[in-house]
């Protein structure tokens, strides 16, 4: 419970921090704004030396950015420990109760917002996640955390880098870049980083069945159950998720099957932005703030689970499994990730998508890692953790470089 409360506080504490910063860079763009209409003669001078600048905001707008970056870095990498543990079966009821923690983050920019224009096509990046999600719980139990993190983060930076540098999916090609050449070696060394990860063995591949250690946020356990009547079905669910079907496979299944889901997942996750951004460019109206749509965004992601729910519960002739101990640190776990998601939206804003996307992909996947070896202890071996530590180098000095094309 001690980490439960820490983890919580470190959720709120960013929380402030994100929306304190980016108020504070609305009031500055407003009293530009107001500069510019009191002083009618200055205009003239003031776009054309916005329109100069290497992106859509100023360099005090890009140091929000990386802000966002940096925020959105460190809840992407610890978001799933809360739930690494916890028995979560197939995975499914996992991810409905996930997405409901991030629909009520997305509820609160929302209001913060002031309830700005809802764009229906936004739902649609909501959809490509949220399909891509699916094969999470998965990918945690063929491949483990850390190298599920990897292998996702990577293809999320191809996939994201790719349609905005070069404007896939009707998107407007970014190309304000100061040096455009340290932007194409980072996204280099990132797909290098792919490869050496390749060669990272986890514990978890090793694993006939799945063996729990003592949950990360649960306290005493007892044996009773929510009612009387369905204390059989309960404690079957309990004991026949610890043998799912990934259980079934040899250690080079799981290894093969858990990088092709992971790869999947990725693909997924670095197209989740191209909605928003095609209605940013394209639709009359349309703000640049990247919150504006993140409600829409959300309301997508949470009625792609329900309904993802609600077939899957008539697969199993409405007998899903469900693990009530594993709600509270799925709600933790989901609102970290919508904070973090969140931040990606202010990042992308603030920079612009092939920057955002080598920096936000890369992060996350050094501090799961990071939790891979020293608590979860999945990459384990002098082999193992030099080619690990070699990949993290080439990660950190990657992510370096694209921040330094801005």
């Amino acid at each position: 419970m001690a980490v439960y409360r820490r983890l919580t506080a470190f959720c709120v504490f960013f929380i402030v921090c994100a929306f304190t910063a980016c108020d504070c860079t609305e009031n500055d763009d407003t009293s530009m704004i107001d500069t510019a209409t009191s002083h009618p003669n200055v205009t003239s001078t003031i776009v054309p030396l916005v329109t100069l600048q290497p992106s859509n905001s100023t360099k005090d707008e890009a140091y929000i950015g990386f802000i966002a970056a940096t925020i959105a870095c460190v809840f992407f990498g610890t978001n799933l420990v809360p739930v690494k543990r916890i028995d979560t079966g197939d995975g499914m009821f996992f991810q409905w109760v996930f997405c409901s923690a991030v629909w009520c983050v997305g509820l609160v920019v929302n209001v913060i917002q002031g309830y700005p224009k809802f764009y229906p096509i936004s739902m649609l990046g909501g959809f490509i996640w949220c399909t891509g999600n699916v094969v999470v719980v998965p990918v945690l139990k063929t491949i483990g955390l850390g190298m599920g993190m990897l292998f996702w983060g990577s293809a999320n930076l191809l996939t994201g880098w790719f349609s905005g540098r070069f404007g896939w999916f009707g998107l407007r090609p970014q190309d304000r870049f100061t040096r455009p050449a340290l932007d194409y070696v980072g996204v280099a060394l990132g797909f290098l980083r792919l490869v050496l990860f390749s060669f990272v063995k986890s514990d978890v591949m090793d694993r006939p069945v799945v063996t729990e250690r003592s949950p990360l946020l649960s306290g005493e356990t007892t044996e009773g159950t929510i009612n009387t009547k369905y204390e059989r079905d309960t404690t079957f669910a309990r004991e026949e998720s610890d043998h799912s079907w990934v259980d079934n496979l040899s250690p080079v299944q799981k290894r093969i099957l858990g990088i092709l889901m992971a790869l999947f997942a990725g693909c997924m996750y670095g197209l989740n932005f191209a909605p928003v951004l095609y209605a940013q460019q394209h639709y009359d109206g349309a703000t640049d703030n990247g919150l504006d749509y993140v409600f829409a965004h959300y309301s997508g992601i949470y009625a792609t689970s329900t309904l993802y729910f609600i077939l899957y519960a008539m697969y199993m002739k409405n007998r899903p499994k469900v693990f009530p101990r594993a709600i509270l640190p799925t709600l933790l776990s989901g609102a970290m990730w919508g904070v973090a998601q969140t931040a990606w939206f202010v990042a992308n804003q603030r920079l612009q998508e092939s920057i955002s996307f080598p920096i936000i992909t890369t992060g996350p996947t050094l501090i799961g890692a990071l939790w891979s070896v020293l608590y979860f202890r999945e990459i384990k071996g002098t082999r193992n953790l030099l080619v690990l530590a070699v990949a993290m180098v080439v990660t950190i000095t990657g992510a370096v470089l694209t921040g330094l094309s801005y």
